[in-house]
């Protein structure tokens, strides 16, 4: 039946000969999507717990695509004080660039293009990613989650949706209502049968050797991972 099991179907975002300007209106319509769901929210507050008695911050996202989720941050630490160091890393050579022209350049945010993996003992407070792990195979998740556990001295946190038949149902009307792009349409539903349900995250957690990471619903629809030492 729909959503027993993960899908394994490819998003059209990920295929590689994807136009950059095309590349460029997903990412504006995605951001759309993030800001109307309240994708920012499980993030900030993760944050705002991280920051207990800090005023400085060296923050990892990884997969930041067109930046939104950074610009948030940003404007959090500014209101709390805090020296903020904000890093993205994606491994599409179009995200910088859409995530730059969407950023003012006063945001003390470095955008860069690669792979995460490249960026160990760098110094991180925190690792964070939104929407990034459902793109990713499960050898994948589990070098994610190692990488994070080993590197961010803080804590960590993974932003996702959670595979859920209401979700499911409900966002082809969602998205049509809003007009956003064919392939956000199209993506949208199936990130939602790429994605997790608790269980998924507590075999994977165990598998990658992680304990004391907190497994949580967040309204609407998101499942996030979370990680505080």
């Amino acid at each position: 039946m729909p959503l027993a099991d993960r899908s394994r179907q490819s998003e059209q975002m990920d295929e590689a000969d994807l136009p950059a300007a095309d590349y460029a209106a997903v990412l504006a319509d995605l951001a759309k999507v993030n800001r109307l769901t309240l994708a920012a929210r499980p993030t900030l507050g993760f944050v705002r717990r991280a920051l207990a008695g800090r005023r400085r911050l060296r923050l990892l996202d990884v997969g930041y695509g067109q930046g939104d989720m950074l610009r948030s941050i940003a404007r959090l630490a500014a209101q709390h004080g805090i020296a903020a160091d904000l890093v993205g890393i994606d491994l599409n050579p179009n995200s910088a660039p859409a995530a730059r022209a969407a950023t003012p350049a006063a945001m003390p945010i470095d955008y860069r293009t690669g792979d995460y993996a490249d960026l160990a003992s760098e110094g991180w407070d925190c690792i964070v990613s939104s929407l990034v792990t459902h793109h990713m195979d499960e050898a994948e998740i589990d070098a994610f989650l190692r990488f994070m556990e080993r590197e961010a001295a803080v804590g960590w946190m993974v932003n996702d949706l959670h595979r859920h038949r209401f979700a499911y149902a409900g966002y082809p009307l969602l998205a049509g209502l809003m007009r956003w792009h064919p392939i956000v349409r199209a993506d949208g539903r199936l990130s939602i049968e790429r994605a997790f349900r608790p269980a998924d995250w507590r075999v994977m957690l165990a598998a990658a050797g992680i304990e004391g990471a907190a497994v949580v619903r967040r309204f609407p629809f998101r499942l996030c991972v979370e990680r505080l030492r």
